[in-house]
């Protein structure tokens, strides 16, 4: 998803959300997304950042490589950059999702930005051996990098009954609301009010 003209026009320091689905949100309405979620939160805290949600469903880490300049273009303060599950769910190799994911992270943080990184695990029936492998990307991206992790996005989320929706993948809205929280305890010692 592009910025839209109101978020060029709104002169509050940018967060950008960078990812999928999970930041898209997908199967929610617009206003329930994650981002706009930490927005109202924010709002109400009396922080002045300006939330741009750019997720786009169906993305790899590939994807939001090819997408990192537009983000720059915003010259955000802080980027979450939250990408992955497409990578694990088609059983892409590890090594390339995590070179991709490198890649996004050190572009964004060598253009100064302040960069916080949140992952995701995958289904049980996709193998111990690769799960495992699969969430050691985020934290070994996030310490290479020297940026803030959240080793999973959907901590208090995923069993929580009605947090999911019936795909078994996305986040329903009132999943969406903790989601919002989790991103938001990760990077709220980055804000000032």
């Amino acid at each position: 998803m592009a910025p839209v003209a109101s978020d060029m026009a709104d002169k509050r320091p940018a967060i950008v959300c960078f990812g999928d689905s999970i930041t898209a949100g997908l199967g929610v309405d617009p206003d329930k997304n994650y981002p706009a979620d930490m927005q109202r939160d924010l709002d109400a805290k009396g922080y002045r950042y300006r939330v741009v949600n750019m997720g786009v469903s169906g993305e790899t880490t590939k994807d939001g490589l090819a997408r990192v300049e537009r983000v720059l273009a915003l010259k955000p303060a802080v980027v979450v950059v939250e990408f992955g599950g497409n990578d694990g769910l088609r059983g892409l190799r590890i090594g390339d999702t995590q070179a991709a994911l490198d890649e996004i992270v050190a572009t964004l943080k060598k253009s100064g930005t302040t960069v916080a990184l949140a992952g995701i695990s995958l289904p049980p029936s996709y193998g111990a051996d690769y799960v495992s492998r699969f969430n050691a990307i985020f934290p070994a991206v996030a310490k290479k990098n020297g940026v803030a992790v959240l080793p999973l996005i959907y901590k208090d989320v995923y069993g929580v009954p009605g947090f999911i929706q019936d795909d078994g993948v996305h986040p329903t809205a009132a999943g969406d609301v903790q989601v919002a929280k989790n991103v938001e305890g990760l990077i709220l010692g980055m804000l000032k009010k």
